[in-house]
């Protein structure tokens, strides 16, 4: 095998409590992650040389050492104590710094990739070890799983058995959010969830009545203050339809809860209205 051709989808969090500052920076958090159906496309490829090079088509995305999947690349062959030249080309349709995941989804891809490409045959674990040294998030998309209680900075996973798709509409408003700032700021006004009894999970038919019970995200107390379009569009999407929406990660993006893809495709008819807005009409994995 000299190629891999793999899609790297997009997540969003049904609930996200933040908790105390760790002593290696990171917080110790409480989300439940749902992989949904917005995709990257990632190509992986055996190519001479010693090298890892990288194509993005997104100019805005570096192409050095700082890329997630070009960390990840490194760290998979490092370990595996070999130099071949790869090139990963990565056609990118999830927008950064919108709270869905698509860096740390590239990177968890691209270890699984490698792993195959090269007939590694490394463990699940040990890339799940090489994965939290990447980002708190890229454990999750190493999983399996559609869903996942996630612990710890988001590396102690829970898969939870779904058996309903939910539909989606997402809305990347065509600015990012740092996440380093949101967190900052959480502190800042020590806005960090006090509670300290543990939500009860279990395996989930993520109706939408159960998934509107979860929804909570400790960002929004920040997020909303700073971007005044952020709730507007949460608010929009309730008018058009929504049972449920919320800000996914520390955004910048919102997400509503449509009981079907009609539904969500009529509400996305009131979106669009910024040149530099998305819409994404998207379904549970």
């Amino acid at each position: 095998m000299q190629s891999l051709n793999l899609l790297s989808p997009a997540k969003i969090n049904l609930r996200l409590e933040i908790f105390s500052k760790r002593p290696d920076n990171y917080h110790e958090i409480r989300t439940i992650f749902h992989k949904i159906s917005i995709f990257d496309k990632i190509s992986l490829e055996k190519i001479p040389g010693n090298v890892v090079q990288i194509i993005i088509d997104n100019p805005d995305i570096p192409t050095d050492n700082t890329n997630l999947a070009v960390k990840a690349a490194n760290s998979i062959l490092n370990y595996a104590d070999i130099k071949p030249g790869i090139k990963i080309d990565i056609k990118k349709n999830i927008p950064s710094g919108a709270g869905l995941g698509g860096g740390s989804s590239n990177a968890a891809i691209t270890l699984k990739g490698l792993n195959t490409l090269l007939n590694l045959n490394i463990p699940e674990q040990i890339l799940a070890n090489l994965a939290v040294k990447l980002g708190a998030d890229v454990p999750f998309f190493l999983t399996d799983s559609s869903t996942a209680y996630a612990t710890g900075i988001g590396e102690e996973i829970k898969p939870i058995e779904t058996y309903d798709k939910l539909w989606f509409l997402v809305i990347f408003p065509g600015f990012t959010v740092s996440t380093a700032w949101a967190y900052n700021s959480i502190n800042k006004y020590n806005l960090l969830t006090k509670r300290t009894n543990n939500n009860i999970i279990k395996n989930y038919s993520l109706d939408i009545k159960t998934v509107k019970s979860l929804l909570y995200n400790d960002f929004e107390s920040v997020v909303n203050k700073r971007h005044a379009e952020i709730p507007k569009i949460k608010e929009l999407l309730i008018k058009t339809g929504a049972q449920g929406a919320m800000l996914s990660g520390s955004g910048s993006s919102v997400f509503g809860i449509f009981p079907d893809k009609a539904s969500a495709e009529n509400a996305s008819l009131n979106f669009k209205t910024d040149s530099n807005q998305k819409v994404f009409i998207a379904q549970s994995l």
